[in-house]
């Protein structure tokens, strides 16, 4: 039995260093010129399925034509998710102009 729960506690550390962070990266006209950033949390329930709160990439940009929205799935909103058992997962959306 010992040996049992230390091959699923072995195989459950292995598995979660495998996961990746995700990240959706989009271009608007030329893209970012400069390096201002605006940040916002994305807030979704039941592992992503309804969403609570979602940010606007275009009011972030607030009004630029160009510039880089870029959302994902960081670290810490994994742990946040993981913590909660997915019933909170949040994700992150940058906007560079």
């Amino acid at each position: 039995m010992k040996k049992t729960v230390k091959m699923f506690a072995a195989a459950m550390l292995m598995s979660s260093m495998l996961t990746s962070c995700y990240t959706y990266t989009t271009v608007v006209g030329n893209g970012a010129q400069g390096s201002t950033q605006v940040k916002k949390m994305n807030h979704y329930v039941v592992y992503g399925l309804a969403p609570v709160s979602v940010s606007n990439p275009v009011e972030m940009a607030g009004g630029a034509k160009d510039y880089t929205v870029k959302t994902e799935h960081s670290f810490i909103d994994g742990l946040i998710a993981g913590l909660t058992f997915g019933i909170y997962t949040p994700t992150t959306t940058t906007v560079t102009k």
